[in-house]
């Protein structure tokens, strides 16, 4: 499915807001992680530094954009649980119903 050019738009505005708010639930992981009185303070920054390295590369954190994959990596959002189907709800009914399709088809 090609995505029309108003939902290609809407996805470009929304993913810089779905990105941040992903971005917010890591900081409070990681909040918690350093608050965790049970683990000595080396074991805290080294599992920081390695748990920060690998978040970066997350489709939650930084995305490439084409046009092409747009729904691809809707769905991917999707199945990360960096956004949901409420996320969705101003998009087209083509795309709502094309990502659920797909999702449903890989279960």
């Amino acid at each position: 499915m090609d995505i029309s050019k108003k939902d290609w738009k809407l996805f470009r505005e929304r993913l810089a807001d779905w990105q941040e708010k992903y971005m917010e639930g890591l900081i409070k992981e990681y909040i918690n992680f350093l608050n965790d009185d049970t683990k000595p303070v080396s074991e805290k920054l080294w599992g920081l530094e390695k748990r920060i390295k690998e978040d970066k590369h997350h489709p939650g954190v930084i995305m490439e954009m084409r046009k092409s994959e747009a729904i691809w990596d809707i769905v991917r959002l999707m199945r990360l649980k960096v956004i949901t189907y409420d996320d969705l709800s101003e998009f087209s009914g083509e795309l709502q119903q094309e990502v659920k399709r797909i999702i449903e088809m890989s279960r």
